[in-house]
């Protein structure tokens, strides 16, 4: 890590990630300019964040005079491949990387890296629960990276014989070169097709998290999902698959039977956890748990902490978290849910009668499996956001211009607060589901979800 000092680092953006990278960078000697899009009065808490640390601004746009003299550029998550000051580094020669490709080339412990196009973050919150449940007294399982914390934050205190539980977007996995020691893939799903364009680029994207792996590492996929199980040919080391029925092969896999979550090395079979232990609610949280616990099957931990870990996992922010129950109506903050097929899996879990409140900034993804869906279950449902007239636009054209549900359409999610307490029914559940990304108004899902919450508490 002492190689940082007298290095000129450039991080493009002042957000979660790279506030990490920024921090990373300050501790280890380099010079920094930290550049943002947003205009520097918008920016004065990050300001005061780093006041007396070698800390340069550059604010409100990315000149491309930064990358004078630069040893390095730095993405935090989200930041498209296609900026100019992106492009112009790649031209230059320069290297691009991000706080998750400098963690893994720094960390000593091992790391379990979690990725998919779905359930990433509730798996890599179980996964953790397990790894905690089962680590000995004087190890410590981390969890963090594309989900709550950026685990360069925490590279110093992290032990050898420690354990790391990381998410991985396919935004940090665009820059990576180097693999975790056990990689899993959930599934892969259109989504994000606004960055990578193509599902062939995306899937690219996701693969990266085998391309390093070695002999000795582990590979987890999902058996049942074609563009999973389609990169089983790229697996270097051992490979166990998970999914709901039994696949009835010789090769070590996860399935459910009995009502049990078993595993198999190909010819014993053993239960793990009962399918009862799971306090999620929904199909898809089911198969979370099963590869959560090919993780603790790979590492061979005691199915008794499998279990515990498993039953401590209650809820997940911003995951279909039940914010309120007010008059009879309950209302839910799933603002994670940035793709239409999330909507689905929370319509599914959550059931019917149902306010449906859809939005923010469209991904460039498919609507019609959520159209056919709205038409089947017709629910009511309110858009917001900058995606609202594309939404409306594309659930019209599917029914023809009469949909058997009523649809509302308004500017703000404070709107569609409102409008929702006015529409709901006791006996009805208000859900957000927005199946778009929150940047159309605010900083990430985290905020969006935050300010749901808090719409929601505020009705009278």
């Amino acid at each position: 890590m002492d190689h940082w000092q007298g290095k000129h680092a450039i991080v493009v953006g002042a957000a979660r990630q790279g506030l990490a990278s920024t921090r990373f960078f300050a501790r280890h000697g380099a010079r920094v300019i930290l550049t943002d899009k947003q205009p520097e009065s918008e920016l004065n808490q990050v300001k005061q964040m780093f006041k007396g640390l070698p800390v340069e601004f550059a604010f409100g746009g990315h000149p491309l005079e930064l990358l004078d003299g630069a040893d390095v550029l730095c993405l935090s998550g989200g930041v498209p491949l296609t900026l100019p000051i992106v492009t112009e580094a790649e031209k230059r020669g320069i290297p691009i990387t991000n706080d998750s490709q400098i963690f893994m080339e720094s960390v000593k412990a091992k790391v379990i890296g979690i990725t998919g196009s779905a359930g990433k973050t509730t798996t890599t919150m179980l996964t953790g629960a397990v790894a905690k449940a089962a680590m000995e007294p004087c190890v410590k399982a981390w969890v963090g990276g594309n989900i709550g914390m950026p685990m360069i934050d925490h590279l110093e205190e992290i032990e050898p014989e420690d354990w790391v539980v990381l998410e991985l977007s396919s935004f940090q996995l665009d820059q990576m070169t180097i693999s975790p020691q056990i990689a899993v893939i959930l599934n892969i799903t259109p989504n994000h097709l606004d960055r990578h364009k193509t599902m062939q680029a995306y899937t690219e994207a996701k693969a990266r998290i085998l391309a390093f792996q070695g002999e000795d590492t582990i590979a987890i996929l999902n058996r049942e999902d074609s563009g999973s199980i389609g990169l089983k040919n790229r697996v270097k080391g051992r490979l166990i698959t998970f999914g709901f029925n039994n696949p009835d092969t010789h090769e070590p896999a996860i399935f459910i039977q009995d009502d049990f979550i078993c595993f198999t090395d190909g010819s014993l079979i053993k239960e793990l956890v009962p399918v009862s232990s799971l306090k999620l609610s929904g199909r898809h949280n089911l198969a979370n748990a099963m590869a959560a616990c090919a993780v603790g099957a790979a590492l061979g931990f005691d199915p008794h902490a499998m279990r515990q870990g498993i039953e401590s996992v209650t809820g997940v922010p911003h995951r279909l978290e039940l914010v309120r129950e007010k008059d009879g109506v309950r209302w839910y903050n799933d603002s994670i849910a940035t793709a239409p097929e999330r909507v689905m899996a929370a319509m599914q879990a959550i059931g019917n009668p149902l306010v449906l409140l859809l939005g923010g900034r469209d991904k460039d993804l498919p609507w019609d499996d959520l159209a056919k869906l709205l038409h089947t279950v017709e629910p009511k449902v309110i858009l917001f956001g900058e995606a609202a007239e594309l939404i409306q636009n594309e659930l019209l054209a599917y029914e023809n211009g009469e949909p058997p549900y009523r649809v509302w359409k308004v500017k703000t999610l404070s709107e569609a607060v409102r409008l929702a307490g006015d529409s709901a029914a006791s006996g009805e559940s208000v859900l957000l589901s927005p199946g778009g990304t929150s940047f159309d108004a605010y900083k990430d899902f985290e905020a969006r979800g935050e300010h749901f919450r808090q719409l929601v508490e505020e009705l009278s």
